[in-house]
């Protein structure tokens, strides 16, 4: 059913940002998961080894602190593996920034789910000028403009303003009344609460609604439906579902050729589908590994799976397969007869921001897509965050390459963990890092 259009104000913020869950659902899903066994059907997930060598064509360098922003994790030296002849430095701290945008007039606006506040940057000489530029909203996390009008993805709502010498006016709500942890029937259980939005190049209006677990298999038929990706005509209109089986599409962007894609968070322990002793066990080996996080060119009813289907293999053009927990007798959704999904990344990455670069960098990296990879919360050895960088080919994606790493040490800790990254005005890269509390600014030519 269409999301209704709604003109009504906001109401206080949330205090904090829901928590990362892996919830199962009530009565019309699938029995609740076994418990990860060990098993070897697939490479073993071999203890933390020493931090590698940074790979061909990159280096590592110790990222630049000016004194005035040296707080923890930043009161000892960090390194950062980038592109040989860049540089990184830390540009701004704010407690958990997450997805980010620049505006018409040169600033950069960075949401903040848990303060309910969308925060705006005047870049310095060497460090940001903080302002807030709207407060009081409901876990607001998508940015987007369409020229001078800013469309905000919070928890419940996208709403529209109008932006113009550095305030946000004219408010309105685009879509109301989404699903979030307040809503009645969720019951405050709502594990994806937080939503994206871009705009395509007629003005149409897409952002995703996520599961409100990992396999809660009702989202489907809920109303409005969840774990898709919405689109609200050109002109405005009621929102409607543009893909459907979308877990949770917190990556989204639109491509320099007009298309939309978005960068998936996928299911969690899932079970051994091949037949023999190991069929329809959870393995801690195979769900290591499996399923892929997705990176998918959305078109009009694309439907990426969940929670029937998963995609496999990779890294491009990735089949799909039957869920053997919700979906054993490929009753509910033929996966073979879906299309491939496009591209992909480790399972478990847990892909954030998404944004595309036309020409703003230099070679190899002037054309693709960026992707803020958060890394793993339940792999052993952690899925290790970075910035990722994906080719633009021939009207497509080519296959993932690390921007920026070096965030995770070999034994599985951390200093940092990316959420976006967009190419600002000026050519350099904005990363946000909401474990690290930091806006860094990465430079092709210090």
């Amino acid at each position: 059913m269409p999301v209704s259009v709604l003109q009504r104000s906001g109401s206080p913020a949330l205090a904090t940002v829901l928590a990362m869950a892996v919830l199962t659902g009530c009565a019309h899903s699938p029995a609740p998961e076994p418990a990860p066994t060990t098993g070897s059907p697939s490479e073993s997930a071999s203890a933390p080894t020493a931090t590698p060598p940074p790979a061909p064509g990159t280096e590592a360098v110790t990222v630049v602190v000016p004194p005035e922003l040296a707080q923890a994790p930043f009161d000892e030296p960090r390194q950062a593996v980038v592109p040989q002849g860049w540089a990184m430095s830390v540009w701004a701290r704010t407690p958990r920034p997450r997805l980010a945008a620049w505006a018409p007039d040169g600033t950069l606006l960075v949401s903040v789910p848990s303060a309910g506040s969308v925060l705006r940057f005047l870049p310095g000489r060497s460090t940001a000028e903080e302002t807030v530029l709207l407060d009081d909203l409901e876990q607001p996390h998508g940015l987007a403009f369409d020229g001078a009008t800013l469309y905000v993805a919070e928890s419940n709502q996208v709403t529209a303003y109008d932006y113009a010498d550095g305030a946000a006016t004219a408010r309105r709500v685009v879509a109301g009344d989404l699903p979030d942890g307040r809503s009645p029937d969720l019951r405050g259980a709502y594990a994806h609460a937080l939503k994206s939005v871009t705009v395509g190049p007629d003005g149409a209006v897409y952002f995703s609604i996520g599961s409100t677990g990992n396999i809660s298999a009702e989202d489907r038929t809920a109303d409005p439906p969840r774990a898709t990706i919405m689109r609200i005509p050109p002109g405005g209109g009621p929102a409607a579902p543009f893909a459907t089986g979308v877990r949770n599409g917190t990556g989204l962007a639109t491509a320099p050729d007009g298309t939309i894609w978005t960068a998936v968070n996928g299911r969690d322990n899932i079970a051994f589908p091949e037949p023999g002793p190991d069929y329809g066990k959870v393995l801690d080996n195979y769900v290591g590994e499996h399923p892929p996080e997705q990176v998918a060119r959305l078109t009009p009813g694309r439907e990426l799976g969940w929670p029937y289907c998963n995609s496999d293999g990779g890294p491009a053009d990735l089949p799909f397969i039957r869920d053997v927990q919700t979906n054993p007798d490929g009753a509910l959704l033929d996966c073979a007869a879906l299309p491939p999904v496009e591209q992909s990344m480790g399972a478990h990455s847990a892909p954030l921001g998404m944004s595309f670069v036309d020409g703003a960098l230099p070679e190899p990296y002037a054309r693709g897509a960026l992707i803020g990879i958060h890394g793993s919360w339940n792999r052993q050895p952690p899925r290790e965050p970075e910035v990722s960088f994906y080719p633009w080919l021939d009207g497509g994606l080519g296959d993932q390459q690390t921007l920026v790493g070096g965030f995770q040490a070999g034994d599985g800790s951390r200093w940092g963990r990316p959420v976006a990254a967009v190419v600002g005005p000026d050519g350099a890269v904005y990363i946000t890092d909401d474990s690290a509390d930091a806006i860094y600014r990465l430079t092709p030519n210090p």
